[in-house]
């Protein structure tokens, strides 16, 4: 990674955390923790609320009871644009760019918090790190393949140089093939140029690839949480979510 993309993690911390909508609690009493050069994932059903807080820890939906710190900064329902200033860079599953716009212009937009002479020298690292966008830049994001949106989407977040990244689902509704490219290329090489990942991801196999720890949400509440070969060899969680059976070899999918 590019030295100017690459900044020093920050720890992002949530502790009993409860957050939700119209002051009912859809997660409750959380207690999460990356770490710079780590992978966090953050499994789980479809509806145990992995969206709600992640959100949460963004800005973006409402912390109820609990706190969140980055670094040492307590971030506890902290406006937007306040957390992305502080350092944190947050993909969004869905609405991830702007599609009547152009690559080049999205990314344009993702450094709005930069000096206007700053814009130039930042495109040229992301491009460095997601080369495939170079002869992309005058198409419509709107125009791109879901692989290629995807790219764009981490790219204008990576504008800002962010000291942590917070995923969610970026592998939704790609290809395995590209997929993978995604989480072991590039999310996978976040962490090891020194950034600290959040991730939630639906592919658990895949997840727990990349990852140095997992937590498991169910019902709005962590029930489950280890490194991934701890994970592989509890039955709960290979009934649940690895699809039974003895846990897969490190090469599958």
């Amino acid at each position: 990674m590019s030295a100017e993309l690459s900044t020093q993690g920050l720890v992002l911390t949530a502790t009993g955390l409860s957050a939700g909508y119209d002051r009912r609690a859809i997660v409750s009493a959380i207690d999460v923790q990356a770490s710079p050069g780590k992978v966090v994932s953050i499994v789980g059903p479809n509806g145990s609320g992995k969206s709600t807080l992640l959100k949460s820890l963004v800005g973006v939906v409402r912390v109820l009871d609990g706190h969140v710190t980055v670094g040492d900064v307590d971030t506890t329902n902290m406006a937007s644009e306040e957390i992305a200033k502080i350092g944190i860079g947050y993909v969004p599953q869905v609405e991830d760019v702007f599609p009547p716009l152009s690559v080049k212009e999205n990314l344009e937009i993702g450094g709005y918090l930069l000096a206007r002479r700053e814009i130039p020298d930042r495109i040229e690292a992301v491009l460095e790190f997601f080369p495939r966008l170079k002869g992309m830049m005058t198409r419509k994001a709107g125009k791109l393949s879901g692989g290629e949106r995807k790219m764009l989407a981490m790219g204008r977040v990576l504008m800002l140089s962010p000291s942590v990244l917070v995923l969610d689902e970026p592998t939704a509704n790609l290809a395995p093939m590209v997929a993978t490219q995604l989480l072991e290329e590039y999310i996978r090489g976040f962490a090891d140029h020194g950034s600290t990942v959040l991730l939630v991801e639906q592919r658990a196999k895949a997840a727990l690839r990349i990852s140095d720890w997992t937590y498991v949400l169910g019902g709005g509440r962590i029930v489950l949480s280890g490194a991934p070969r701890d994970l592989e060899q509890n039955p709960a969680f290979v009934e649940s979510f690895l699809g039974g059976g003895a846990a897969p070899p490190p090469s599958s999918d």
